[in-house]
């Protein structure tokens, strides 16, 4: 039986055809992985995910967490693949060997996320954090507190959190309450409280430890008096772990992701809560930003991963469903029933789906292969040009990727009708487990603002003008494709209108305009990430028109019905056919409305900012 929650063909058509992620194997650093390494990671990856991780996932949506006495069960079926996944080093798979990892490529990493995710999100969350949490003691640790918590994190013996929102301070970090007094031995006394900590309290591990947002008495106001703490739910001491005097007074009662713990905390109820701080004093936003970034890519990776699998159980309840006639005989009462497959308003919905998803697994895995050319550059020019392009994607990836996710897991209850609605098949739990992708680690209009009032600024607009660039490198090749040249003129007519808005919003900044900008920030990213979406599409396709020519001349096919024969009995074929049909549809019915969009965010109409408050509705 196929796997039903990753498209293996089309990983290893991203990894190996479209980023040729074995020329990584010519750099220093990765110079001892090869192919053979990276399919044998990607086969036991999948292997834990559809074997251990997926059957738990819905014995665990059914029984969630269960608050007794502030401490917190998880599903009983999550014990068991969360052992398997420590003990098989997945945690730290991705990490350099001297931090104790296996030292593998980062798009790898996220090839081996995408299918936890869409086994089990809500067991996955568990080690995600914990990973999150371990690389800022790798990066910002002292010697000390690596050995004390780093080690352990990383193992899996621990785990870990971020700990940022309180009830008072979301959006606006701030304002936030939590103080740090300092000690005589340069710890801290610790008094507050979280809320909305995923994964805060548990018995998947004997112990967890915390990122903790806090000021220090004294320190300046709002974000730039915010320092960063290591604090251990049972701290260590002469050897032993005694109680930390963190609390957890419940945990949230959710719409999705039930076998996650979403925690309340409180911290130093008993005046006995000791953190250590993690780098500089005040510097903690800039240090928690790693590990948000990070975050951001895997939440990203989330809604990838639910729509992969939501796509793939449409795909195969399409061809075994039947009902009515062929579109040819509808008019026929004795036409015989069908596949729902062959109704062109679900091939539709199909299409949708797998282009979408196709084209979030090239873009996510892209930033990822990013990373990995920013820790395997020989020069400071050739890593700051992959630093850029990740840090302009990276709320594209988080914000688009969530809600893109979200609209293929809606589409895929479409398909299913009735029954997609009931509990009887998955695909409503990957729409309720995926919506808080697009709230957390950030709201996707936080995202929105990030790429408009940061982004794209920085660097007198650097970070822009090299992605364009590089998308202009690429069309000097694309252009040259007689076969697909209505859909280069198209991306490239989309392109320009994402070129045009950006200059808009420039000459808007430069007036101090400023709520029409933060007004149209989301349709902004929604547009940038259509065209990022649209480029990795038009990439594929490019490569996968090469591919499909070969085959045909190999097979003598040169008229349309011998091609057709070839696609019918040869695998490689066929994929790539579906290749060039993603481009084509995503193209066609997403980037051609471009135009439409950008004329939206350039009309100047502010409608929703004028409007007096009274007017919303009379109440």
């Amino acid at each position: 039986m196929a796997n039903l929650l990753v498209d293996e063909r089309d990983v290893k058509f991203v990894l190996y055809e479209q980023l040729d992620i074995e020329q990584l194997s010519n750099t220093a650093k990765y110079a001892e992985y090869s192919k053979e390494m990276y399919d044998l990671v990607l086969e036991q990856a999948w292997k834990l995910a559809e074997n251990e991780m997926a059957p738990a996932n819905r014995k665990g949506d059914e029984q969630g967490c269960v608050w007794e006495d502030g401490r917190v069960r998880v599903p009983e079926s999550y014990h068991r693949p969360y052992e398997m996944y420590r003990q098989g080093g997945w945690l730290s798979m991705a990490e350099a060997l001297e931090a104790g990892g296996q030292g593998f490529p980062v798009v790898m990493g996220l090839a081996a996320i995408e299918a936890f995710g869409a086994a089990n999100l809500s067991l996955f969350l568990y080690p995600g954090l914990t990973h999150g949490a371990a690389r800022l003691l790798e990066v910002y640790g002292t010697e000390e507190q690596q050995r004390t918590f780093m080690d352990k994190l990383y193992s899996g013996e621990w785990s870990g959190t971020m700990c940022l929102t309180e009830p008072q301070a979301g959006t606006d970090v701030g304002a936030l309450r939590t103080k740090a007094i300092p000690n005589d031995d340069g710890t801290y006394s610790i008094i507050g409280t979280k809320i909305f900590i995923s994964c805060g309290e548990h018995d998947l591990t004997e112990n967890i430890v915390h990122m903790v947002l806090a000021r220090i008495e004294g320190a300046p106001p709002g974000t730039k008096g915010i320092s960063l703490f290591i604090i251990p739910k049972l701290r260590p001491e002469n050897g032993e772990l005694v109680d930390n005097d963190v609390v957890c007074p419940g945990i949230e009662h959710k719409l999705g992701i039930h076998g996650s713990a979403t925690s309340t905390l409180n911290f130093g109820e008993n005046n006995n809560c000791i953190g250590y701080l993690l780098g500089e004093a005040n510097q903690g936003m800039r240090i928690m930003f790693q590990m948000m970034n990070e975050s951001r890519l895997f939440v990203g990776m989330q809604g990838q991963s639910h729509a992969s699998a939501a796509y793939l159980y449409a795909l195969q309840y399409s061809k075994e469903r039947t009902q009515g006639s062929d579109a040819s005989r509808i008019k026929d009462p004795t036409a015989p029933r069908v596949a729902i497959i062959n109704h062109p308003d679900v091939r539709r919905m199909l299409m949708f789906m797998k282009s979408v998803s196709e084209g979030l697994r090239a873009l996510l895995y892209y930033v990822g292969f990013c990373d990995d050319m920013v820790r395997s550059a020989e020069n400071d020019q050739e890593r700051e040009k992959y630093q850029d392009f990740i840090d302009i994607l990276i709320p594209v990836c988080k914000a688009y990727g969530s809600d893109m996710g979200f609209r293929v897991c809606e589409t895929a209850i479409q398909v299913l009708g009735g029954y997609g609605y009931c509990q009887e098949h998955p695909v409503e739990q990957f729409l309720r487990d995926c919506k808080i992708a697009s709230i957390y680690e950030g709201a996707n209009g936080i995202q929105a603002l990030d790429l408009v009032g940061r982004k794209l600024v920085i660097k007198r607009g650097q970070l822009f003008k090299r992605l364009i660039a590089e998308t202009e490198e690429f069309l000097g090749w694309a252009r040259k494709n007689f076969e697909l040249r209505e859909l280069v003129a198209t991306f490239e007519a989309a392109r320009q209108q994402l070129i045009e808005v950006t200059k808009y919003f420039g000459l808007k900044g430069m007036t101090e305009d400023y709520p029409e900008t933060l007004l149209y920030a989301t349709p902004y990213l929604e547009l940038f990430g259509d065209i990022a979406v649209g480029f990795m599409l038009l990439w594929q396709a490019l490569i996968a028109q090469r591919r499909l020519q070969e085959i045909y001349v190999d097979a003598g096919a040169k008229d349309a019905h011998s091609q057709r024969e070839v696609l019918a009995s040869n695998r490689s074929a066929a994929f790539y056919r579906g290749k060039v049909a993603s481009a084509e549809f995503f193209i066609t019915n997403i980037l051609s409305l471009a135009k439409g969009k950008a004329k939206a965010i350039m009309s100047g109409q502010r409608a929703a900012v004028d409007i007096p408050e009274e007017s919303f509705a009379l109440t």
